[in-house]
């Protein structure tokens, strides 16, 4: 409020708002001081590159399910698809080389295959939610275990390891030199390089982040998940939003699945089984809303790094396995809980 002869004090509802809204930047602060205080080497050049190669692959696709949690809507979907994509080029790179085929030629076959299964998926996902009306909680839900079973049928119900030409391999499981004048600074003879997945999760931030900043796709997602009818009263095409926001998730699923593919030299039905919870659970750590029309792709990478530390910290602690569920389930509760009041707050 104003007052006379006094500079502008805010009153205590727009220090809470504010706090509220910048609650994950100040949880993350407290969080890697506490952890550089208390647990040894976790600010180390080499537990850091362990953090993003852990979770990069989750991170990537968080970015599109921030669009289509924006958008009002939500993809069950996306570990099924991250395990279907790896198991077609898996696949394709087995059987297509014995046809005479470059196993090369193969792999970017199956790469081309996988990701028009994933556009294809997100279509069907866009229309059956928008114009057959059912709920993507259970559309995705659907396909989540209709693809769980193709992946399975596609594999043969086994791994399929080996199969991989080398450049396919480095997308999951190489890492870009650190140039030597950055370790000379830290002392060291040499640095661990840097995980390829966590260069595709900065690239793939950049790109969702300025299609929800200064694109159409994004201004008509906020304006969906906010209010549908209104939206389409305004003119936007509130079908068309949803089929995007869709094929975005699918497709982030699919370069995910490629990597996941890559870093552990095979191709199985049973990667990325549970992706989803710890999915969702960054976006909405990361401050978007689940009701839709609120959120930030900058929030979404916060929420990633906040769960990598959180976890890694816990395992360098030692804590048991089933504490660490626990504990992100209460760091999943109290986010909800955070973005329940954000919105009373606001009325």
């Amino acid at each position: 409020m104003m007052f006379a002869g006094s500079a502008w004090k805010p009153d205590s509802k727009t220090v809470r708002v504010f706090l509220i809204d910048h609650a994950i930047e100040v949880v993350l602060v407290v969080l890697a001081v506490g952890m550089a205080v208390g647990v040894p080497h976790f600010m180390t050049w080499d537990n850091w590159m362990n953090i993003l190669r852990a979770n990069s692959l989750k991170g990537i696709i968080a970015f599109g399910m921030t669009v289509a949690i924006i958008a009002g809507l939500i993809d069950l979907s996306i570990g099924s698809t991250v395990a279907l994509s790896g198991v077609i080029v898996a696949r394709m790179c087995r059987d297509l080389p014995a046809a005479g085929m470059d196993v090369n030629s193969a792999c970017l076959l199956g790469i081309v295959v996988a990701l028009g299964v994933g556009v294809a998926i997100g279509w069907i996902h866009g229309v059956s939610s928008h114009k057959f009306a059912m709920p993507p909680f259970i559309v995705t839900l659907v396909t989540l275990n209709a693809l769980y079973g193709v992946a399975g049928m596609v594999s043969g119900g086994f791994p399929i390891s080996n199969q991989f030409p080398d450049w396919f391999n480095v997308l999951g499981g190489g890492r870009i030199p650190v140039p030597g004048f950055l370790a000379a600074m830290s002392g060291r003879a040499s640095l661990e390089g840097v995980p390829v997945p966590a260069v595709v999760l900065l690239i793939s931030f950049a790109v969702v982040a300025f299609l929800m900043r200064y694109t159409t796709i994004g201004r008509s997602a906020y304006a969906t998940g906010g209010n549908a009818e209104a939206a389409r009263l305004s003119g936007i095409n509130v079908g068309a939003t949803k089929v995007v926001s869709f094929i975005i998730v699918q497709v982030l699923a699919v370069i995910s699945g490629f990597m996941t593919a890559g870093q552990l030299l095979a191709g199985s039905f049973s990667f990325g089984r549970g992706w989803e919870l710890d999915v969702i659970a960054a976006v909405i750590i990361g401050g978007t809303s689940f009701t839709g029309g609120v959120g930030t792709v900058w929030g979404t990478l916060l929420g990633v790094i906040f769960m990598g530390m959180l976890a890694n910290g816990m395992t360098l602690l030692n804590f048991d396995v089933y504490l660490q569920f626990v504990v992100r389930g209460v760091v999943m509760f109290v986010a909800v809980l955070i973005s329940s009041y954000r919105e009373q707050l606001k009325l």
